[in-house]
């Protein structure tokens, strides 16, 4: 099977844009006073994902952490591109990984529209197309002092998973199931990102570590944040582990591609009502302060040392 041949079984299908797969370029429309959203993410195997993740789960995981920035910015998916390096040609991980790729784009409404294939290490690299209206993108530049500091869903079972395949902790059958799926099937908040328009005062996915992620916030916005380790939302397996995994994970832990968000105090009942209307829960964490830095405390209010990283790709 040559190239072009592995195209036309396995990524291309009918497509509603003006051209899609199989023309030098896609020719999209965008909606009418509408903004383009555009972001790219390149998986790279032993770095990004285990050898042994199932080829469906790392197809679903590839485009997932993608529109898990359109979340973050608060766009609606419309289209996205797959450049894919292969070793060689296996069929059955080809069927897989397009049957877990297309499942969650069906999912979005969004299509494929383009890309490019070549031999090489295992190499995946997505770039998303979305929308939103001028001016309502959620920005990392605009949390303000005395914002709201929120979670979505759970953070840290990510992390357990990973330590689980290094060995450095054993969980059993349903356990480590769970936390597996959190890690290799990671769901973007789509729906909520889309909600907190107009509500969010900034917003970032947590794709290195909460702490990490809002420092970017942080930076951007010129502003410093208190944040209640102990508040963080996590799963009832992770708060078997002793207090101080549980921080490391939920912390600095990564993988888990919720969103990490700030709003106006005024707006808290709103921002409570716009995430149980697309069923996700959000946590309060803590206060956007005006005094650079990021601190942290315990359940009693205590502060706690800073000491805990989030991932770089040139330092990990």
């Amino acid at each position: 099977m040559g190239e072009f041949d592995l195209i036309k079984r396995f990524f291309t299908r009918p497509s509603t844009q003006v051209l899609g797969v199989g023309d030098d370029c896609a020719l999209l429309a965008p909606t009418a006073g509408m903004q383009w959203a555009v972001s790219s993410d390149m998986l790279v195997e032993g770095r990004h994902f285990l050898s042994t993740v199932a080829p469906e789960r790392l197809g679903h995981k590839a485009l997932a952490v993608n529109l898990s920035d359109l979340a973050a910015c608060g766009a609606t998916p419309r289209a996205f591109t797959l450049a894919l390096a292969l070793p060689r040609i296996d069929e059955a991980f080809l069927d897989g990984f397009a049957r877990g790729l297309f499942a969650l784009a069906d999912a979005h409404g969004i299509e494929l529209v383009g890309g490019d294939t070549t031999a090489g290490p295992l190499n995946i690299c997505i770039t998303v197309f979305g929308e939103v209206p001028p001016g309502q993108a959620l920005l990392r530049s605009g949390a303000q002092t005395g914002d709201d500091v929120f979670v979505s869903g759970t953070l840290g079972d990510a992390r357990l998973a990973l330590e689980v395949f290094r060995g450095t902790l054993s969980l059993l059958g349903d356990g480590f199931d769970s936390v597996r799926r959190a890690m290799e099937l990671p769901q973007p908040r789509v729906a909520l990102g889309q909600a907190l328009r107009g509500l969010a005062s900034s917003a970032v996915d947590v794709s290195d570590g909460m702490l990490g992620d809002l420092g970017h916030i942080l930076q951007r916005s010129g502003v410093g944040a208190t944040v209640q380790a102990d508040s963080l939302p996590r799963s009832a397996l992770l708060q078997t582990l002793p207090i101080e995994l549980q921080r490391q994970f939920g912390l600095a832990g990564g993988d888990d591609y919720e969103l990490v968000f700030t709003a106006p105090e005024s707006t808290r009942a709103a921002v409570e009502a716009a995430a149980a209307g697309v069923g996700v829960a959000v946590t309060r964490v803590g206060r956007i302060d005006a005094e650079p830095g990021l601190r942290l405390t315990d359940a009693q209010g205590q502060v706690l040392p800073a000491r805990y990283g989030s991932f770089d790709h040139f330092k990990s």
